[in-house]
């Protein structure tokens, strides 16, 4: 009207904070009236991110009969007599279920089953988006390892495979344990073996950066949760020979079964037998290697410089890692965080994607350490030996070459370890566009 303009303005702000704080200064103009402020998240959020769609149109009655009864039936009975069909004429074949209970959502703590919801519809969609994968969210609402297991359980006939999310330790571990043994399709806790795959692999490249080699640098790994303990698990199964632990307390000795209720026997004993006993200063004297998997801001500027020369510091916490970057970067030869505002960012999303899309190419049974070995591997070696540097020492979650690589990778490493029941196409190729 003449007396009145409508207009729809867009800002774009550092955080919440400073988005509240333009609305309230933009209403308080004179002759000024805020009508609405939207969050772009929240509006992308609006009714949920993912949705069911059918692959064939359903418009007459002969293809309605096709698809469903009473055509459907005649496939029900074919699978009845062969339960292997399931994967021949059902979505088993590239679904995967991604659970959880809501008690380690993100770094935000046990936030419940209801609001985990927005973050598996987010994972769904990057394996669908990374590997061509349809997968599910499937949020619950108990927190007891036997009912969660009992659940995974009765919907595992449906999926070809289960990716165990945002469960908190130490729950995460006996839960993962229970499912692996008792069903026969791929089942992986991401939040432990997303994070030590990718960690591996930029630590390949790190130490191919530096001329140091994995059996002889000593590596300081601090938080000893889900990621921290299958951290130290993939760096020994690689070859680290000399790897402390840290926790709250401090450096975790080897046999100190009161420090590491979390983590089995078998972590223990490989904990480095000559650790001295101290602080997590003391663990880092003249160490090669620190991973943080903790808490932020544990580190200073001078902790890093009783460091050997040409350290390596991968400071994965998040929000806040455990040296500000701007120190970390500065006291170090090789730096990486778990924030996509830094080089080198160490991000889930380069593994298990590939994963699952290698292992229910060819049917796996499981998951096993060669096939994560493999996958660690692949990420690595996506990046060109010339075009490695100390900013480039792990490939972008946007890089096309990834998940192929780790899923011919993965999808080989089960073959030879003998838990494919299936071969891959002629050319080892996944199903990728």
């Amino acid at each position: 009207t003449k007396t009145r303009m409508v207009r729809d303005m867009t800002f774009d702000v550092q955080n919440e904070e400073h988005g509240e704080k333009v609305v309230t200064r933009l209403g308080e103009l004179p002759d000024v009236t805020v009508l609405s402020a939207s969050d772009r998240i929240f509006l992308l959020h609006l009714g949920g991110k993912i949705r069911v769609e059918g692959k064939y149109p359903i418009r007459t009655r002969n293809v309605l009969s096709m698809v469903y009864t009473p055509g459907v039936g005649r496939v029900s009975r074919a699978i009845a007599q062969d339960k292997s069909k399931v994967y021949t004429f059902t979505c088993k074949s590239n679904s995967v279920a991604v659970v959880s209970d809501g008690s380690a959502v993100l770094g935000l703590g046990n936030l419940g089953p209801e609001a985990a919801l927005p973050v598996m519809e987010g994972k769904v969609m990057l394996f669908k988006e990374l590997a061509g994968i349809d997968a599910w969210p499937i949020c619950v609402s108990t927190q007891e390892p036997d009912e969660i297991v009992k659940i995974v359980q009765g919907i595992a006939p449906g999926f070809g495979g289960i990716n165990l999310e945002d469960i908190s330790a130490p729950r995460c571990f006996e839960i993962e344990q229970k499912l692996k043994q008792s069903l026969d399709i791929p089942v992986m806790h991401d939040d432990q073996h997303g994070t030590a795959v990718v960690l591996l692999a930029a630590l390949t490249n790190a130490l191919r950066v530096t001329g140091k080699q994995l059996g002889q640098v000593r590596i300081v790994v601090n938080g000893l949760g889900a990621a921290g303990t299958a951290c130290c698990r993939m760096l020994l199964a690689a070859g680290a020979a000399h790897v402390l632990g840290c926790d709250k307390e401090g450096i975790i000795l080897c046999g100190e079964a009161e420090q590491l209720r979390a983590c089995r026997t078998d972590l223990r004993a490989c904990f480095t037998r000559d650790s001295p006993k101290g602080t997590l200063r003391d663990a880092l004297k003249g160490a090669d290697v620190f991973i943080g998997l903790s808490v932020g801001n544990v580190v200073t500027a001078a902790d890093l410089d009783l460091m050997a020369p040409d350290r390596i510091v991968f400071a994965l916490a998040n929000p806040d890692p455990e040296v500000s970057p701007e120190i970390g970067v500065t006291h170090s030869a090789i730096f990486a965080t778990g924030r996509s505002d830094y080089p080198n960012q160490i991000n889930n999303a380069l593994a298990f994607p590939g994963i699952f899309r290698g292992a229910i190419d060819v049917q796996a049974s499981e998951i096993n350490e060669a096939m994560k070995l493999a996958a660690a591997q692949a990420i690595a070696h996506v990046i060109p030996e010339g075009t490695l540097s100390e900013d480039y020492i792990i490939p972008s979650v946007f890089d096309k070459a990834v998940v192929p690589c780790v899923a011919r990778a993965v999808a080989a490493a089960a073959r030879a370890s003998g838990v494919a029941r299936r071969r891959a196409k002629a050319d080892d190729s996944p199903i990728l566009e």
